[in-house]
């Protein structure tokens, strides 16, 4: 397969798996903090300790974080259907892909706002900021740097649940290497595949590195 033809199918497959990436990701930060603090301040040591709405958060997000992301995809199906109307393509896609980065996002979330130090977090409350004040200006604004590098993880992980999504006609980088490089034996579309696939990767790692040492102020 010449150059040409290559790039010709990889290109818009890879503008499909960073749709897929980027707008899961987003949706799952936009559900997943919120849950992700929800989570904090509940625990027995957080501003606002609730036994019973942190059992039974925690309980959702570790049972969603142990589904395999391929069983997830097929169970929530129906649910996808019910969504965007259809189980195919970037909108198929996207779904289970949001629904499995909530759960891994709040326990990312929940972990950057626990490292904060306590010690700051008490001389806000003693100068009369509320709890929504110290969420706001103290324990979002001093993770900040925890927060950025929690995100290259989660980049990294959806874009491999993305390639997975292929397999069940999502598109993507991940059908460009199962329909060409494995059912058809096209082996330099799976090297281009894995390659793209390496490289999103690792730009995403480095601008996440990069932001993580301009936001720490420590």
């Amino acid at each position: 397969m010449s150059l040409t033809e290559i790039l010709s199918i990889i290109g818009p497959e890879t503008v499909n798996t960073l749709i897929m990436v980027i707008v899961s990701t987003v949706l799952g930060y936009v559900f997943g903090i919120p849950l992700g603090i929800i989570l904090t301040l509940t625990d027995e040591r957080g501003l606002k300790p609730n036994k019973t709405i942190y059992f039974i958060l925690d309980f959702i997000v570790n049972v969603f974080r142990s589904i395999p992301f391929i069983i997830l995809l097929v169970w929530i199906l129906p649910f996808t259907r019910a969504i965007v109307h259809t189980t195919l393509g970037v909108p198929g896609a996207i779904v289970p892909l949001t629904v499995s980065a909530i759960p891994f996002i709040a326990r990312m979330i929940e972990q950057s706002l626990k490292e904060v130090d306590p010690g700051v977090i008490e001389a806000a409350k003693s100068m009369g900021a509320n709890t929504f004040q110290i969420v706001i200006h103290v324990l979002l604004v001093e993770a900040r740097s925890s927060l950025v590098l929690g995100t290259t993880i989660v980049f990294a992980s959806i874009v491999g649940y993305a390639a997975m999504a292929g397999t069940v006609g999502a598109g993507g980088l991940g059908d460009v290497a199962i329909r060409y490089g494995y059912q058809r034996y096209i082996a330099s579309m799976m090297y281009a595949s894995i390659i793209v696939t390496v490289i999103i990767v690792q730009l995403f790692q480095l601008v996440g590195n990069y932001l993580a040492k301009r936001v720490d102020k420590r």
